[in-house]
């Protein structure tokens, strides 16, 4: 684009293109508005074509999950209890996403309130199978080669897990590091704001654009911006110390992705070392799904019980789940995740980063699951960033991903570490 080769309005027509091509088969649009989506772009030529200042973002089709509130689009949250919902602003997001000059191509699907209920969205890869969830229509857009960005959220494994079956590089952030005013909130403990792309360099050129301090997200880093792209360009001199970390979920790995990965693990040879997680560890998974459904029953539990007929089965049993448990078992399920994170943090005077599975398997057969979470939900509790890459294949030659999981805070070196696993799979297979 800053060449003259191509203008903002003939990529964002490319895109449009693409989704009328396969948004049939594919589903994961929510919202998509033609003539908004090529209003946005002409705005951002003519910006150019007058000399004034770009943002990093210009001219990039990006598709937003529809819990982030957008002024000129609806934000329904994939439930019927919002259907219909026009917000009167931007979501800090949103506004971050204009600011940069990305094109907010349209919304797209989340499963309801970006918790278990699917949405319509099919893998790209194979139609009868799921794309994961939440972040639905956000994974399998990137994939399908509808937008080249997309916008997600994590509480549990809803950008990492959607990644791994779609085949893209997700990114999920250290905690406190994007905005999160104007999204539908689901756990302020868990709740991060993630991105998708097409490569490890696209995820850091999103998210720089979005680390962007607010008082308005109380939880937000003070300091939130880490120059992604530029540390990126940077090339580490040594290759990184690596360890593969099976989890306490290990016991739910599915045979393909345990074969495929406990392979790939192999070929890495002397740069990765096998570390188990024990002691402290040992109860994280239900740490995590305590603190999970405590919050989720505290910030829906009000429309649960004023309309419950608008709110799908799945979502209700989430609500259940979470007013069943004790004040005392959740103030003891955050301490125990405060050790947790303590204890991992450690971990990391040793290695650069930890390789871990993205998902439990490949994507299953049928759309009315999503796919199983336990992989994600404890690096989702303990803040800390990580990365999906898709590195590997199931049995049926389904994408499956290799998550990165960095130190809190050193995001830069969890992303390297993952341009480094694609950079050596590209040259040797």
């Amino acid at each position: 684009m800053e060449a003259g080769e191509f203008t903002a309005e003939e990529l964002t027509r490319a895109c449009l293109d693409r989704i009328a091509e396969r948004e049939e088969v594919v589903g994961a649009w929510a919202y998509l508005d033609e003539n908004l989506a090529l209003d946005q772009a002409r705005a951002l030529d003519a910006k150019k074509d007058a000399g004034e200042t770009l943002g990093p973002l210009h001219g990039l089709p990006v598709g937003v999950k529809d819990i982030f509130d957008t002024a000129d689009m609806p934000t329904e949250c994939g439930s019927e209890y919002y259907a219909g919902r026009r917000p009167l602003e931007d979501s800090a997001v949103a506004a971050l996403l204009r600011r940069a000059g990305a094109v907010i191509m349209g919304k797209t699907v989340t499963t309801e309130w970006a918790l278990t209920a699917p949405g319509k969205t099919a893998n790209p890869h194979d139609s009868k199978r799921t794309p994961g969830g939440s972040s639905s229509g956000s994974a399998a857009s990137v994939a399908d080669n509808m937008v080249p960005l997309s916008i997600g959220t994590q509480t549990g494994g809803s950008m990492i897990r959607p990644a791994s079956f779609c085949g893209v590089f997700g990114y999920k952030p250290t905690f406190g590091s994007i905005p999160r005013c104007g999204i539908s909130m689901l756990a302020r403990r868990l709740d991060t704001i993630g991105v998708y792309g097409r490569e490890v360099e696209d995820l850091a050129l999103l998210a720089d654009a979005l680390m962007v301090h607010d008082p308005g997200d109380w939880d937000m880093r003070s300091s939130p911006g880490q120059e992604l792209v530029a540390a990126l360009e940077e090339r580490p001199a040594d290759p990184p110390r690596l360890a593969f970390v099976r989890t306490p979920a290990w016991n739910e790995a599915e045979d393909d992705m345990a074969k495929a990965l406990e392979e790939y693990i192999a070929g890495l040879g002397d740069r990765v070392r096998e570390v188990e997680l024990e002691g402290v560890f040992a109860d994280i998974v239900p740490t995590h799904r305590t603190v999970m459904h405590a919050n989720v029953a505290a910030n829906l539990g009000e429309a649960a019980e004023k309309a419950p007929d608008k709110m799908r089965k799945e979502t209700m049993e989430r609500v259940d789940a979470g007013n069943a448990i004790a004040s005392a078992d959740y103030i003891r399920a955050l301490g125990r995740a405060e050790a947790q994170a303590q204890a991992l943090d450690r971990l990391f005077d040793h290695y650069d980063a930890l390789l871990t599975p993205s998902a439990a398997g490949q994507a299953p057969v049928g759309l009315g699951f999503t796919g199983n979470h336990v992989f994600n939900g404890m690096w989702t509790l303990l803040g800390v960033p990580s990365v999906s890459v898709p590195l590997l294949k199931g049995t049926d030659g389904m994408p499956i991903g290799v998550q990165v999981i960095g130190r809190r805070g050193e995001d830069a070196k969890a992303l390297n570490c993952g341009r480094w696993l694609w950079d050596r799979f590209e040259k040797t297979g």
